[in-house]
């Protein structure tokens, strides 16, 4: 019995791996396609969610999502979840973002 639960935790382990490598993998893949050909714009940072956790030693992390808004080259006005944001945003700051127009809801700023 105990060497099934040693094995089980061990199955997780290795998920949990697998899922994050898949994760970085999809994540960099969508953040090359736009650098390729994405469409520029101008954004302002329209929020800040700020999340906390504690890991088991009790340290606490703080983490930020960033959002823009801009306007499509449709016209359509957005609010996007900013991914590889500079740490110095604040709402209200404004910058150049890439977008694909297939999925405007993610924004990565502009080189």
């Amino acid at each position: 019995m105990l060497l099934l639960a040693v094995n089980m935790t061990y199955v997780f382990i290795a998920l949990i791996v697998v899922v994050l490598i898949v994760s970085f993998v999809l994540t960099a893949k969508k953040h090359n396609a736009i650098q390729k050909g994405g469409i520029e714009a101008d954004a302002e940072v329209s929020r800040i969610e700020e999340s906390e956790s504690t890991d088991n030693d009790g340290i606490r992390d703080i983490s930020y999502t960033y959002y823009v808004k801009y306007q499509t080259q449709d016209g359509k006005i957005v609010e996007a979840k900013l991914g590889n944001a500079p740490a110095h945003l604040y709402v209200g700051s404004t910058l150049r973002v890439k977008y694909l127009p297939e999925k405007p809801k993610y924004v990565i700023p502009a080189k």
